[in-house]
C-alpha cells in the first residue's frame, strides 16, 4: 500500500512538472513570436469576427471555426483584452460600443501582434459579447475582416438571456467596477450581465425579461445597422436554428463564406458538434422557451423585439 501511495504522489508531482514546463514553454514561444512581429510587423489578414447577441450560439460557431487549421484561435473570449484597450469607463460606462473614431493604427498593430503572438497566425478568428456593438471600429482596423452574424429566434434567445442573468459569476464578473447600483428584478440581481448598450441605465431596476429584450434589440439592431457599410463578400449570416436542423450543411455555408476549406475532418466534427456542450444551459432543441419556466415573461415582451426580429428574418 505504501508503494502504491508513493507512486501516486510521484505521478502527481511529475504531472505538475509537465504542466509547469508546458506553461513556461508557451510563454517563451509567445515572447519569441512577439519579438518576430516587432522586427517584421504584419497586419492581420482577413480576420474572422463572430458577432451576435449573447446566448445566440456564437460560441458554437467560434469553437467550430477554431477547428480549422488555416486560421489561429485563442480558444477563449477576448472581452477583457479589448476592454483593456478601450475601457468602458472612458465612455463613462455608457456603452461597450466602439466606432470608427475609436480606431487607430496603434490599435491595429497591438491587435495584430497580440493574436500573432498567441496563435502564430496572421489570420485568426475572434469572438466576445461586445463585438457586435463594435463592427464599425473593427472594420476600420481591419477593412478586409469577415464578419459572421449568428442570429437566434427571439423566444429562445430571450429565454437563454434570462437564464444567463441568473449566473452572474459567469456573465457579470466584468461589471464589478460599475459606478451604478444594479437592482434588476426587484434587486434580485445586483450585477450587470453580458454587455452595456446605450440606454442601459433605464433598466437598472427593471424586470429581468425587459433587460433581456433591451439587450436583444440593441445588439442585433446595431449589427444590422453596421452591415450596410460592409462589402457583401465580407458578411456571412446564419440562423442558429439551421445548425440544429442540418449542422454539416450550415457549417459548410459558414466556412465557404469565410474562405476556409471544409474538409472531411471538419465535416465529421460538425456532424457530431451538437453533442459537444459549448456552454449550453439545457438540452439543445428548437422552441425550448415554449415549455420552460420563463414562457409568460417572454410572451409579454416579445412585441418589444418584433421589429428587430423581422429585420433579422424571423416572421
Amino acid at each position: 500500500m505504501k508503494d502504491i501511495a508513493t507512486g501516486g504522489i510521484l505521478r502527481d508531482f511529475l504531472d505538475k512538472v509537465r504542466k509547469t514546463l508546458r506553461h513556461h514553454s508557451r510563454q517563451v514561444v509567445r515572447a519569441v513570436r512577439g519579438r518576430r512581429w516587432d522586427a517584421w510587423p504584419v497586419r492581420a489578414r482577413r480576420p474572422i469576427i463572430v458577432v451576435g447577441c449573447s446566448r445566440a450560439g456564437t460560441t458554437l460557431v467560434y469553437k467550430t471555426l477554431s477547428e480549422s487549421r488555416e486560421i489561429g484561435s485563442l480558444h477563449r473570449e477576448t472581452h477583457d483584452w479589448w476592454s483593456d484597450l478601450h475601457p468602458p469607463s472612458d465612455k463613462h460606462w455608457d456603452t461597450h460600443a466602439l466606432d470608427a473614431r475609436d480606431a487607430s493604427p496603434q490599435d491595429r498593430d497591438r491587435a495584430s501582434r497580440y493574436f500573432y503572438a498567441w496563435t502564430g497566425q496572421h489570420r485568426w478568428v475572434d469572438k466576445n459579447n461586445q463585438n457586435g456593438l463594435c463592427i464599425p471600429y473593427l472594420h476600420t482596423l481591419f477593412p478586409d475582416a469577415v464578419f459572421v452574424f449568428v442570429k437566434r429566434s427571439p423566444g429562445d434567445n430571450l429565454n437563454s438571456l434570462i437564464e444567463g442573468w441568473r449566473k452572474p459569476d459567469e456573465f457579470a464578473t466584468w461589471s464589478l467596477a460599475l459606478p451604478d447600483t444594479v437592482a434588476v428584478e426587484n434587486g434580485q440581481y445586483d450585477q450587470w450581465c453580458f454587455f452595456l448598450a446605450e440606454g442601459w441605465r433605464r433598466y437598472l431596476a427593471a424586470p429581468v425579461e425587459e433587460v433581456a429584450a433591451f439587450q436583444y434589440a440593441a445588439i442585433n439592431g446595431a449589427i444590422l445597422d453596421a452591415q450596410a457599410a460592409l462589402p457583401p463578400a465580407q458578411w456571412v449570416e446564419v440562423f442558429y436554428e439551421d445548425f440544429l436542423r442540418d449542422p454539416v450543411a450550415t457549417f459548410r455555408h459558414v466556412f465557404d463564406g469565410c474562405g476556409l476549406a471544409f474538409d472531411a475532418r471538419l465535416q465529421a466534427h460538425c456532424a457530431q458538434v451538437l453533442d459537444i456542450p459549448y456552454n449550453a444551459f439545457s438540452e439543445i432543441r428548437l422552441d425550448k422557451w415554449r415549455d420552460g419556466r420563463n414562457r409568460e415573461r417572454i410572451e409579454r415582451i416579445l412585441p418589444r423585439v418584433a421589429a428587430v426580429a423581422e429585420r433579422m428574418g424571423y416572421r
